[in-house]
C-alpha cells in the first residue's frame, strides 16, 4: 500500500528535471500521475515510460504562461478524473537566467520569469480549485517555491523576487482554501543537480555544497519524500507553511 493510493496528483513541468522525479515519486507511492508540460515530446515520453513500468500516468499538454491553455489542462482533468487530489505546481522559467545584477537584468526576462513563475501557479491553483475541493481525501497543494528566496541569492534578483511571491501566494492561499479542507504548502530546495543547474558556475555549487550543514551536494532524491509527505495524509493539518529541503544551508 503507498501513501499516496488512490489518488489524482498532477504536476506541472513534469517532463524532465525535478518535475519527472516528483511525477515518478508520486507514481510510486500509489497515486495516479498527470505529468502537465510545455515540452509535448519530453513530458508525452515521460509520462509513457512511466506507464511502461506499471504506473497509472498520462501527459497533458499546458503553457502555464497562457490563461486558456490553464483552462483547458482543467477541463481535459474534470473530464478524465473528475476531481483532483493534489497539485505539484513545479513549471517555472529557472535555466540560464542567473548571474546578472539587478540592474544587468533586461525588462523581457524579468515579465517572462514573472509571468511564468508568479502568475503561471495562480493560474493553475485557480483552474484547479474547483477539482482539489471534491477531493474525498481533501486537496493538497505544494507549490515549488525556493531557499534562494530565504538567504537572498545574488545576481539572480527576478528568479529570487518570483519565488518570495510564490512563498507569500502560498500563505494567503492557505487562508483562503483552507475552510474548504485544501491544504497549501511550500517547498524551497536547495540548488538541486539537474539539467535545469547545470549552467550554474561552480562557484555557486560549491557555496551550497560547502555551507551546507549536510556538505554535499543535493539530488532530486533528496527532495521527493518532502513532497509525497506534502501530499499524504499525515500532512492534513500542515498548511500555509514554507519547508526548506536544502541540507541545513538555510537553517530556519
Amino acid at each position: 500500500m503507498g501513501v499516496l493510493d488512490g489518488r489524482i496528483v498532477v504536476v506541472t513541468g513534469a517532463g524532465r528535471g525535478l518535475g519527472l522525479a516528483f511525477a515518478t515519486a508520486c507514481c510510486e507511492a500509489g497515486a495516479a500521475v498527470v505529468l502537465a508540460d510545455v515540452d509535448a515530446e519530453a513530458g508525452g515520453a515521460a509520462a509513457a515510460a512511466l506507464a511502461r513500468a506499471g504506473h497509472h500516468a498520462s501527459f497533458a499538454p499546458v503553457d502555464i504562461a497562457s490563461p486558456a491553455s490553464v483552462t483547458a489542462l482543467s477541463d481535459r482533468i474534470a473530464g478524465d478524473f473528475g476531481r483532483v487530489d493534489g497539485l505539484v505546481n513545479n513549471a517555472a522559467v529557472a535555466t540560464g537566467i542567473g548571474g546578472k545584477t539587478f540592474e544587468e537584468i533586461d525588462v523581457a526576462t524579468w515579465d517572462r520569469v514573472m509571468t511564468v513563475n508568479v502568475r503561471g501557479t495562480w493560474l493553475v491553483v485557480r483552474a484547479l480549485a474547483g477539482l482539489l475541493r471534491r477531493s474525498e481525501a481533501g486537496g493538497r497543494i505544494v507549490n515549488l517555491a525556493s531557499d534562494t528566496a530565504l538567504w537572498g541569492a545574488p545576481r539572480l534578483l527576478h528568479y529570487v523576487a518570483s519565488k518570495g511571491a510564490v512563498i507569500a501566494m502560498t500563505r494567503s492561499l492557505a487562508r483562503e482554501l483552507g475552510t474548504d479542507g485544501v491544504t497549501v504548502n511550500a517547498l524551497a530546495p536547495g540548488l538541486v543537480r539537474v539539467e535545469a543547474t547545470e549552467y550554474v558556475p561552480r562557484e555557486r555549487h560549491e557555496l551550497y555544497e560547502t555551507g551546507r550543514a549536510i556538505p554535499r551536494a543535493q539530488y532530486p532524491a533528496d527532495v521527493v519524500g518532502a513532497v509525497v509527505f506534502l501530499l499524504s495524509d499525515g500532512a492534513g493539518f500542515i498548511t500555509g507553511q514554507v519547508l526548506p529541503v536544502n541540507g541545513g544551508f538555510v537553517l530556519t
